[in-house]
Order: structure tokens, then sequence, then C-alpha cells
């Protein structure tokens, strides 16, 4: 290895030997909550959570803070808006071909609140049929498979449906439609 391109010192070191951060104090979890908040879309809770795994990760140095109180303050500032992100979640997992099921989990697992979500609930109810009509496309159930389906292989599809987090009497029609026939999403209503 020549002398131009050797590694400098500090990354030469492996991560155990490196020294350790300095503890957290209120200025720094600012910093860190205003950091993730511009780089990542996120709500309340998930911010919650990153802050609470900072603090236990690098320590406390000083008074006490709720990471909570840090989110809220965020929220109230501007920078985090729940019921906007659970607007986008849902339009992009719906897009996705998933359905309300799947897109209650990942609002729970967001930290969405069940205000926010219920806001959100009718934009969901009404695209529950092009979303599953997206998913079936995707995964050629249904009208885009290329032939009917036995028992067990219907099955299969329903259960690949309900896993997406479609209702039980969406995924059974449309795994009974034929091959080759372009269905509407008001042909499901």
């Amino acid at each position: 290895m020549t002398e131009t391109t050797r590694r400098s010192p500090k990354a030469a070191k492996p991560r155990s030997e490196r020294r350790p951060p300095p503890p957290l104090d209120e200025a720094a979890l600012d910093r860190l909550a205003l950091r993730y908040v511009e780089r990542f879309a996120t709500t309340r809770g998930r911010l919650t959570d990153y802050l609470k795994r900072k603090m236990r990760e690098r320590g406390w140095d000083g008074a006490p803070v709720d990471p909570r109180s840090v989110a809220e303050r965020m929220a109230e500032l501007g920078y985090i808006d729940d019921r906007a992100y659970a607007e986008a979640r849902a339009g992009a997992m719906t897009r996705r071909g998933l359905g309300a099921r799947r897109i209650a989990g990942a609002f729970h697992q967001a930290g969405i609140d069940e205000a926010d979500a219920q806001a959100v609930a009718p934009v969901i109810a009404e695209s529950a049929g092009s979303a599953a009509l997206a998913f079936a496309r995707r995964r050629r159930i249904g009208p885009w498979a290329r032939e009917m389906p036995d028992r067990a292989g219907a099955d299969r599809q329903i259960a690949a449906m309900l896993r997406a987090g479609h209702r039980f009497d969406l995924a059974r029609r449309i795994v009974a439609m034929l091959p080759g026939h372009e269905p509407e999403p008001a042909d499901l209503d």
C-alpha cells in the first residue's frame, strides 16, 4: 500500500476502541431531534422512540427531559404532522396494493394515534377495491392469472390477499374472476 492510499488513523481504529460519544443534554437532544426530522418523514411516536434509544445508548447529563415533550414541541413547530404522515403512508400503501388491515398495522407501528387514523380511514375504505386489484395484478391473481386455479391454488391466492390486508369477501371475489377479464374497482362494490 502506498503512502497516498493509506487510511486515516481514526478510520483504522475499530469501533470498540473509539472514544464513546459524550452523554446527551437538553441541547444535544434537541439537535438530534432536529436532525432526525429534517432527514426523515416521521411521527411523534417514532421520534419519541428514537430519542429514548439515543438517551439509553449515550446516557444523560443534566436535568431529566421527557422525549415526548421534545416530540410535541417539534409537532407544535410544524416539523411533524402525524395526520399528513398517515395520509401519505396510506396513499403509498394502497398504490402498492395493500389493504386496510396492513395500513392500520403500519399506523400502529408508527405511533399514529386513533384520531389521526380515523381521519384517514374513509380514504382507505374508498380505495379498497383499487388497492385489491393492484395487488392482484402484481401477483397475477384472478383476472391476471394465466389460468383458473384449482381449489388449493385459489386458497393460496385468497390467503395472499388476506396477508396483504384485504377483506375476505373482496379477496374471494377477485380470485373467482375469470382470467382475461379486465375488472374495474366499481365491479367490486
